[in-house]
């Protein structure tokens, strides 16, 4: 689940999002991003489709890992 935070953290970065703005978005709670981008918390698909919509990426994007992660 660290990859997936990381990968989380850099594309809400991308977008210029704090934690409470992705937060406010999704309808949910600064305390819940942190987790997942902590790798502390696991997803569901429907969180992952979630998480997408609120950064208006497509979902894959946040499953795309890389080795040095």
């Amino acid at each position: 689940m660290k990859k997936f935070g990381f990968s989380l953290k850099v594309e809400r970065m991308k977008k210029n999002y704090t934690q409470a703005n992705l937060a406010e978005l999704m309808n949910s709670n600064v305390r819940y991003i942190t987790n997942i981008e902590c790798g502390k918390q696991n997803v569901t698909i429907k969180t992952i489709h979630k998480i997408a919509t609120a950064l208006d990426i497509e979902p894959w994007k946040l499953l795309k890992f890389e080795e040095n992660y």
